[in-house]
């Protein structure tokens, strides 16, 4: 029998398998919008180490190897910035992206206070965009950043438990 995919919160040792992994999914990325000097191809080793000390990192790992990683953040206004959601490309459409971005959403809910979910994805990033929607995020707007890309932005709220915020009578 194999071994399974885990998902746990990323450790500072991890961080040189997320940025390998980083340059190796966003290739495809730069690919789609000829464009190689996105960010994720050129952040540092540094600035990655300070990425995992500020927010939530989440990593899928199979054995000792990360597959899959994704980071957030919480602002001032309850809103979760999701960002950075990587799946190895021989482990992509299995439910990996899925089970990360759920993960995600759950901590920064339960440890952060987020109200809300943001994200974005380029306009030619189709596989994103339709996991994004699987997930309840619907777009809220378009941003043209450069000739041959526009960013939408997609946001979901967080979902409430059953009966908050409801008034519950008593005799």
């Amino acid at each position: 029998m194999g071994t399974s995919v885990t998902i746990s919160a990323a450790t500072d040792q991890d961080a040189e398998q997320i940025l390998k992994l980083q340059y190796l999914c966003y290739q495809q990325e730069a690919a789609l919008y000829d464009d190689y000097g996105i960010e994720p191809l050129t952040q540092t080793l540094q600035a990655l180490r300070a990425e995992l000390g500020e927010g939530c990192v989440m990593v899928a790992r199979l054995g000792e190897e990360v597959v899959g990683a994704v980071r957030g953040t919480v602002d001032e206004d309850g809103t979760g910035r999701i960002a950075k959601l990587i799946v190895h490309p021989r482990m992509q459409r299995h439910g990996l992206g899925g089970r990360l971005l759920d993960a995600v959403e759950g901590r920064l809910a339960a440890e952060r206070s987020a109200t809300r979910y943001r994200l974005f994805t380029g306009h030619r990033s189709e596989g994103n965009l339709r996991l994004y929607r699987s997930h309840g995020y619907v777009p809220v707007g378009t941003e043209q950043r450069t000739p041959r890309l526009n960013v939408v932005t997609l946001e979901k709220e967080v979902p409430q438990p059953a009966g908050a915020g409801e008034l519950v009578a008593q005799a």
